[in-house]
């Protein structure tokens, strides 16, 4: 046992042992909700936390488009690259470029998408997006975002966990770690996920908590049948007997705690008396048997085009109304090497409908102004074709690109109808207001009430944060 260690178990047990002084300190705090955020040793909890500053937003839905959509075919129209289609793309935006294969085949691809413009407020929007278009004066598009790595599975750590390699805590663990959650019958990070078979997306480290306490772990759900596998009780078990049980369960862990103190003991308690009361709650939030007729044909719902995505949307919408903290949904693959147009169209003909529903729903029911909504993938897509996969007319695609994309957020006291940032002519260089991947989750957290500086844990000697070293809020967002 390493020194550290043995310290950190001898400050556990003299806390836990004291039936006054520290030990009534400590849990007064705690009762309080006058937290300490940079603590290791504190029993996990998902009760309300207080947040470091006024919050504009109480909830997160993340809409996670993973594999990275085009921001040049949806959001970013270029006419200049309808001048150079097919022309070699100028060295002046190559420099810097390492991919030798990009520039072997460099020649610029205008959009086959057409564009026009919404809302007051005339915000760009693709064709294959008419319905996210009707909600462009509740969104705000980030036109300049830039991250890190162009491959896929460090991307998407970057933008969930804020660096981009395994072993760190994601986005919702430090949401639900720094304030905790509203509901008592459900975990505060949800995850959803839809697909359209085998993608890339780097797993379950995406939701992980990693050294934070597995309370703070993303839990995932399914959107039909039994939310969790397992979740249910034995055949023939009654729920008092259920609850016999767990309380026999807990005692043991308990006793074990005594003699050994450990956070994760605790948490495990606290997942056996979540999962008691899931027992009972999960099975209505996954029931649609209240909503209207016209709110699930608006979400999509019965349409197997979109049914999953859209059964996910409104699940979140159901979620955050039950005070579920960070919902994050997946969807996935984006990654359009090839026949870039039709597999746009089938990724928007499943996403599109069930997004600008969420956003109305959330809208008219007044949710909007507490929820803060995202939508958007880890990278974004180069200006000129990739070959590698075929180069046959109207079968082109797009490779990756890390050095700007577009992203969208709503609500959450977001100020909707602006356009943050933008590209040059051909949409590959940020030219006005260049956002990073850690200036986003800054924002977020802002938006949440908590100092993305101060939402520190100590580990292996280190207070860690999410953003890492580095990130600014993005103040332009709030107006």
């Amino acid at each position: 046992m390493n020194l550290e260690l043995f310290q950190s178990i001898q400050r556990r047990c003299f806390l836990q042992q004291s039936g006054c002084g520290l030990g009534s300190v400590a849990l007064a705090n705690l009762m309080a909700g006058q937290r300490s955020f940079a603590a290791d040793n504190e029993t996990p909890s998902l009760a309300p936390q207080a947040p470091h500053h006024q919050p504009t937003a109480k909830n997160v839905i993340f809409l996670f488009m993973a594999g990275a959509p085009s921001q040049l075919d949806l959001f970013d129209p270029k006419p200049e690259m309808q001048r150079l289609h097919g022309q070699p793309v100028p060295e002046s935006f190559l420099k810097g470029l390492t991919d030798s294969l990009i520039k072997g085949s460099a020649r610029v691809m205008a959009s086959p998408r057409k564009f026009s413009r919404h809302g007051q407020s005339g915000m760009d929007f693709s064709d294959y997006l008419p319905r996210l278009a009707t909600c462009a004066d509740d969104l705000c598009m980030l036109r300049a975002m830039h991250t890190d790595v162009a491959n896929h599975d460090p991307a998407q750590l970057l933008m969930q966990c804020g660096v981009p390699r395994f072993g760190l805590p994601s986005m919702g663990s430090w949401v639900t770690y720094g304030l905790g959650s509203e509901s008592q019958e459900l975990p505060g990070f949800i995850v959803l996920l839809s697909n359209n078979g085998p993608g890339d997306i780097a797993g379950t480290a995406l939701w992980d908590n990693a050294f934070l306490p597995s309370t703070y772990r993303g839990v995932t759900f399914r959107s039909e049948g039994d939310p969790i596998l397992h979740l249910a009780s034995p055949p023939g078990f009654t729920r008092d007997e259920q609850r016999e049980r767990l309380t026999v369960i807990n005692d043991l862990n308990r006793t074990r705690q005594e003699t050994q103190p450990d956070p994760e003991i605790s948490s495990r308690i606290a997942a056996y008396e979540l999962a008691f009361r899931m027992q009972a709650a999960a099975p209505d939030l996954v029931s649609f048997s209240n909503e209207t007729k016209e709110t699930l044909e608006n979400y999509g719902i019965g349409d197997p085009k979109q049914d999953t995505f859209a059964r996910n949307c409104l699940l979140a919408r159901r979620m955050v109304e039950r005070g579920v903290r960070f919902v994050q949904l997946y969807h996935y693959t984006w990654d359009d090497h090839s026949n870039l147009n039709d597999r746009l169209k089938m990724n928007c003909g499943k996403t599109d409908r069930p997004a600008a529903a969420l956003i109305q729903d959330l809208k008219q029911r007044g949710l909007l102004d507490d929820t803060l909504v995202i939508w958007g993938g880890e990278f974004g897509r180069t200006p000129m074709n990739e070959v590698r996969r075929g180069n046959s007319p109207g079968a082109e695609g797009r490779d990756h690109h890390a050095d700007a994309f577009t992203m969208l957020m709503a609500g959450g006291g977001v100020k909707g109808g602006q356009i943050i940032g933008e590209t040059d002519e051909l949409g590959y260089h940020p030219t006005k207001d260049p956002m990073h991947v850690n200036d986003l989750q800054a924002t977020i957290l802002h938006a949440l009430g908590l100092d993305h500086e101060r939402l520190t844990f100590r580990h292996q000697g280190r207070d860690h944060r999410l953003t890492d070293v580095a990130g600014q809020v993005i103040s332009k967002a709030f107006g």
